[in-house]
């Protein structure tokens, strides 16, 4: 099953693309809830190179890495990627009236209710939104 998750973000696709793709920005949204962090992001962005970001709880109770392999990476634009459990992802950046589209596709996994899959990705997309919309002021 595919689930989608979209926001619009008052920016450019070019600062929302950086803000997707670089690991100092990474840190500052990639969280579905407030009692979690990002304490580290890799990411070598181009087809073929991987990335790894390290997601936990800020009490340090549990975390683990969300790490997959680049399929596509079309610049302000589009990004493809295989989770290391091989499910694909696919986010699409597109320009619009009020700045950025960006919708999010992923195959759910079979843990968590697509319930649950889709609201966990729709909050860290939310993150994503409030952390260029507050580097806008």
């Amino acid at each position: 099953m595919k689930i989608t998750v979209e926001t619009e973000v008052s920016a450019p696709p070019k600062q929302v693309w950086d803000a997707w793709v670089t690991p100092d920005h990474i840190t500052k949204w990639n969280f579905a809830i407030d009692e979690w962090c990002c304490p580290r992001a890799e990411i070598d962005l181009k087809i073929g190179g991987t990335f790894k970001y390290r997601m936990e709880a800020k009490d340090g109770s549990f975390g683990f890495d969300f790490e997959g392999v680049f399929t596509k990476v079309a610049p302000q634009q589009s990004l493809h990627f295989k989770l290391g459990d091989d499910r694909l992802v696919t986010i699409e950046f597109q320009q619009s009236a009020n700045g950025t589209r960006v919708a999010e596709t992923f195959e759910a996994e079979d843990e968590n209710s697509a319930e649950q899959q889709k609201q966990g990705w729709q909050s860290i997309l939310n993150n994503v939104k409030k952390h260029v919309e507050i580097q806008n002021g």
